[in-house]
């Protein structure tokens, strides 16, 4: 079977800190290459994969500010449609626009729907049900107005996180500076109960962290800046547990996932995929509030961290992705 599996081109695929569309078709192609298929990926040119890798840019627009990230996304995509007539399946992690081009070729389109940036995609979306393959990453993230054939859980090199048994005594928010991440809550709930809190991620919103993050740094919140993959590790093993309060119904989460791998539990607020993500009083706690959230922290105790780990590697690998992600491939060619 050839497979191309396309990736955006904002960050490398797999991405050196931030990147969570990147790093899920790295897992993707490197998994299904496991698996005995012939996967062709199509990413940035500094990429790295065990497969063929194919590119018009050397560098994503975000690590290379001198590209106009429209012109490069369209020079991506149609080079890879250009050559459909070429591979069996395409899988795009790219969003709606590769959709356009689906009536066009031949090769069948599997579209791994990465959460929706505003409703007003839904319409592209929708133009192309009848031909498209839809597949969400959880079920919480899922239209009414869309046909799909699956549900498959991002997937993690679970090999890439150390359990860390006897955690250290600070919470940690890991994740992007954002207002929909609830950076602001998690300082809130650290403040309430008197922990140290460590901030880490990139910001992506400038005015959010002048004006509610930084005025509150000090000695109890740090904020460290992004984490590459060993600092990372790091941080999510050794905390007490990772605060996760957002604001927004999040379509998977993959700092929920990593920290688990690490035997960390989450404290998260009950939207979006959270309650598929995180097993309530057993890998952490699903909360409402910042009250809550506070309440819970004299709880950890009660977590087995071990359990964390298993349940993590049993639903979130890249193994089991690669392998449902297989399935559907002969399910959309019929073999």
């Amino acid at each position: 079977m050839r497979a191309a599996v396309l990736a955006p081109v904002a960050w490398r695929t797999p991405p050196r800190h931030y990147g969570p569309w990147e790093q899920v078709a790295s897992n993707i192609a490197e998994g299904l290459i496991k698996l005995g298929v012939d996967v062709t990926l199509f990413a940035t040119g500094d990429s790295i994969t065990q497969g063929k890798l194919q590119h018009v840019c050397r560098q994503g627009y975000e690590e290379d500010r001198t590209q106009d990230a429209k012109v490069l996304e369209c020079l991506h995509i149609s080079n890879l449609m250009e050559q459909a007539g070429d591979f069996d399946i395409i899988h795009n992690n790219f969003d709606f626009l590769p959709l356009t081009y689906t009536g066009l070729i031949n090769t069948p389109v599997i579209t791994t729907i990465h959460g929706f940036s505003s409703p007003r995609i839904i319409p592209v979306y929708k133009k192309y049900n009848a031909r498209g393959h839809y597949v969400s990453i959880s079920n919480a993230d899922r239209s009414q107005e869309l046909k799909y054939i699956a549900t498959v859980y991002n997937g993690l090199d679970t090999d890439a996180f150390k359990f860390t048994e006897k955690p250290q005594d600070y919470l940690l928010y890991f994740g992007r500076i954002h207002h929909d991440k609830g950076p602001v809550e998690a300082i809130q709930i650290a403040k309430k109960a008197g922990k140290q809190l460590i901030i880490a991620g990139i910001i992506q919103d400038e005015n959010y962290f002048k004006e509610r993050v930084e005025p509150h740094l000090n000695e109890q919140i740090s904020y460290i800046g992004p984490a590459g993959p060993d600092k990372r590790n790091e941080l999510l093993g050794s905390a007490l547990a990772l605060l996760h309060p957002i604001n927004f119904a999040e379509p998977f989460g993959m700092s929920v996932a990593e920290a688990m791998l690490c035997g960390t539990p989450v404290i998260a607020f009950n939207k979006g995929s959270m309650p598929e993500l995180i097993q309530h009083e057993k890998t952490g706690f699903l909360v409402n509030t910042v009250e809550e959230a506070v309440d819970v922290i004299g709880q950890l105790s009660s977590i087995d961290r071990k359990y964390c780990r298993e349940w993590a590697g049993s639903q979130f690998s890249k193994e089991k992705m690669a392998s449902d992600y297989f399935k559907l491939y002969q399910r959309i060619l019929g073999i």
